[in-house]
């Protein structure tokens, strides 16, 4: 298992938005990701003025093979 930390930072300012694919689609399960940062600002679609996390770009990528792969348990 990979080890990922994250820094947290106020996403309201962030801009480029964009639903991620694998979100869960209308049952509220929806992440958004923006692109166009030296770190990838990932957020809930539900609290748009909310926290965002933040990603290296090679964290982000451990995360997304993470959950592709099913390691990461609910």
């Amino acid at each position: 298992m990979h080890t990922i930390e994250p820094t947290t930072t106020d996403g309201a300012p962030l801009t480029g938005w964009r639903k991620s694919s694998y979100s869960g689609g209308d049952q509220g399960e929806c992440l958004e990701v923006a692109r166009g940062y030296a770190t990838v600002p990932v957020r809930d679609s539900k609290v748009v003025d909310g926290p965002a996390l933040m990603f290296s770009p090679q964290g982000w990528t451990r995360f997304v093979t993470a959950v592709k792969h099913g390691e990461l348990s609910a």
